[in-house]
């Protein structure tokens, strides 16, 4: 639903676009002065925004500019009105990017049309916006491994259909650029792509993520204004004509998969607090390290959700069974950092490429990124990268967790012998946990995010 602010010191003005704007099923805002359209901008999102010139603390053409100059995302279209209209009022306001003008007595007729392509040009902006964001995102499907040609090629030949895809690997192993790779190669490749890691949002706010909210549902304003909208668009209303990422889908509880699974027969939901539903069109493809078979026999996962979603099953490799792409990917993650610390041509020598090939990479393609990441922060002025500026990296006997003891002198600076440290720490909590990331988060006194996120930045993957 299309979220109108109508701004107007008229209360009469205000009254009648907005009964008439409802039924035209839009939700509407109100304000009386330039003070309170500001406020009211500023906490929640609109699409458009009808703005009288004359207001009673100011002019109306201020406060457009303040509106789009600040070149946040999610601007809304303006479109002044005025019953006070000149050539020089309507210039100056196209000049400050108002969308159109409308003079007063406003027509009915043109106002629903003007407001309507309003909306439309700002779902356009945003989508090409988002579009760009998605392209300027660094990583592709790299390699040159069978296991990686034959995703490349199942990638091509699965992505141009609509049918849902569920993307099984181990963390750390690229899950999330295989879903944007077949999102690029999609019928829906011109419009948006949105994600939602499903295991870093706590639960009591995973269904509004999911699916928005409306009018009071949400967090009290402060002042407790009952004209202050409290909405929100969720994941799957922003990815409506284009693809929903579900990343880690078996963290989601049971109540939220239920509601996940109408969703997706029905095309359509209630967001928390609505009374009307919202339809949509979305494409989606959900990620998992987890075996959801086992997860299903547990009880910890719905077998029909499991059905809709696993119509087109994707199997990423682990780094460890595709070694020979080490030496691309390493390059690849160089010329990005380098590029980014503002040193394009840093080199890799062959040793160290052999050191990191013998590795048995329990962290996956993340984990070899966040090591290249170091080793350029470490040694600023290294042009080229040996062997001997390598981490000491963690060894591995029969696939269980086991360091070799290791001298402080093995550690060349404090901090890598810390994060050393907390990976053996927490990988220990894990095995414990028999790798429950809620229960070993909390042994370890985090919340399940903010270990996830911990466990991101030292490459430590759950199945290890």
């Amino acid at each position: 639903m299309n979220h109108v602010l109508i701004v107007d010191d008229e209360a009469d003005i205000r009254d009648s676009l907005e009964a008439i704007l409802r039924e035209e099923d839009y939700l509407i805002t109100t304000a009386a002065s330039a003070k309170e359209a500001l406020e009211l901008i500023r906490d929640a999102d609109y699409q458009a925004v009808l703005l009288d010139i004359w207001l009673p603390d100011g002019d109306g053409l201020d406060v457009l500019a303040q509106i789009r100059g600040d070149g946040r995302p999610g601007t809304p279209e303006v479109i002044m009105i005025s019953g006070h209209g000149t050539i020089e009022a309507a210039v100056r306001a196209t000049k400050l990017g108002a969308y159109d003008f409308l003079e007063k007595p406003l027509s009915l007729d043109r106002t629903l049309l003007v407001l309507r392509n309003a909306i439309k040009a700002y779902q356009l902006r945003e989508d090409n916006q988002e579009f760009v964001r998605q392209l300027a995102v660094k990583g592709a499907v790299t390699g040159q491994s069978v296991p990686m040609k034959a995703l490349r090629q199942q990638i091509k030949l699965m992505a141009p259909t609509n049918g849902r895809v569920l993307i099984y690997g181990e963390s750390g192993a690229g899950k999330e650029l295989v879903a944007r790779a077949m999102h690029a190669e999609s019928l829906r490749r011109d419009r948006v792509f949105v994600e939602l890691n499903c295991a870093a949002i706590p639960e009591d706010f995973i269904e509004t993520e999911l699916f928005g909210y409306r009018h009071g549902a949400g967090p009290k304003s402060a002042s407790g204004s009952p004209n202050r909208p409290n909405e929100m668009r969720g994941t799957f209303e922003r990815a409506d004509g284009g693809t929903l990422f579900l990343d880690e889908v078996g963290d989601m509880s049971l109540k939220t998969q239920a509601k996940v699974l109408r969703a997706l027969d029905e095309q359509r939901f209630y967001p928390v607090g609505a009374s009307t539903p919202v339809h949509v069109d979305c494409r989606v493809i959900a990620a998992t390290n987890k075996d959801l078979e086992e997860e299903i026999a547990r009880g910890n996962f719905r077998e029909d959700l499991f059905y809709r979603l696993n119509v087109i099953p994707f199997f990423v490799p682990p780094l460890r069974d595709r070694k020979e792409d080490i030496p691309l990917l390493a390059r690849e993650f160089l010329l990005e950092f380098g590029q980014q610390y503002g040193r394009p041509r840093v080199e890799i020598a062959d040793a160290a490429l052999t050191q990191l090939k013998q590795y048995h990479w329990p962290g996956n393609v993340r984990e070899l990124k966040n090591v290249i990441e170091r080793v350029l922060i470490l040694n600023p002025k290294a042009q080229r990268i040996e062997a001997k500026h390598l981490p000491m990296l963690v060894q591995r006997t029969e696939g269980v967790a086991q360091r070799t003891t290791a001298s402080r002198e093995e550690f060349s600076t404090l901090l890598q012998a810390r994060e050393a440290y907390e990976r053996d720490y927490i990988l220990k909590e894990l095995d414990r946990c028999h790798g429950n990331v809620t229960r070993a988060a909390e042994a370890l006194g985090l919340e399940r995010s903010h270990l996830y996120r911990k466990m991101k930045a030292l490459g430590v993957s759950i199945g290890e």
